[in-house]
């Protein structure tokens, strides 16, 4: 194949580059504000697209972030390759502190606190999830009874408080990433407009080059 790596990469480069990209975090951020400044739209949908990305980056739907934002920057009528790369928001940098604000705003807004700390439970309650997934699916083939109790826990604990408390501060994010993207945009696509028009004014005002005088004229050898 064209596009297929001549050196197919380790589970454990895979596991690395996740948490730490070639070229580090600093390079790939400057890559992601690089290609939405470029984008060929206007700023203003431009930034709705950011707003949805960046909302979206609070939420717990993990696996359909990319789908999710690109539905709201549809509805918002923002572009949708500006959404899809403002969902880098969320990164394994950032997961962490997003979840963990989202989940105790949550708690804040449902009237309840969570048992112990978010950071600690975290784990186990995801493993919980997927215990229950698998050990159900065999469940399903032997005829067996099935227990989603600790998938119900999850739900309970940490996914409805995450979605529910994501919301605020997902609004707040979205909505200063949307001023801030709305600016540096508009800033950066007028530097562009006037930088094309200084090369085209140049061009009309440069001469064209006079004719070489010192090149013999060509005799028509035809007969």
């Amino acid at each position: 194949m064209v596009f297929k790596r001549r050196v197919r990469r380790s589970f454990r480069d895979v596991f690395v580059q996740f948490f730490w990209p070639r070229g580090g975090w600093r390079r790939a951020f400057e890559y992601v504000k690089h290609r939405v400044r470029r984008l060929p739209d206007t700023p203003e949908k431009i930034a709705r697209g950011v707003w949805a990305g960046v909302f979206v980056s609070f939420t717990p739907l993990f696996g359909l972030h990319f789908l999710t934002a690109a539905l709201i920057a549809k509805l918002m009528r923002g572009n949708i390759l500006a959404a899809l790369l403002a969902t880098f928001f969320g990164n394994p940098l950032t997961f962490l502190p997003i979840g963990i604000l989202s989940i105790n705003t949550g708690y804040v807004l449902l009237g309840g606190r969570p048992t112990t700390s978010v950071a600690r439970y975290m784990p186990d309650l995801f493993y919980g999830v997927w215990a229950d997934i698998f050990g159900n699916l065999r469940a399903l083939f032997r005829f067996e009874e099935m227990d989603w109790s600790r998938f119900a826990t999850f739900v309970d604990t940490v996914f409805l408080p995450y979605l529910i408390g994501g919301i605020i501060p997902g609004i707040i994010f979205a909505t200063l990433s949307y001023f801030l993207s709305l600016k540096l945009i508009g800033a950066y696509q007028g530097h562009r407009r006037r930088k094309l028009s200084e090369k085209l004014a140049q061009l009309k005002k440069t001469p064209p080059p006079p004719p070489d005088l010192t090149r013999a004229p060509r005799q028509n050898t035809d007969r």
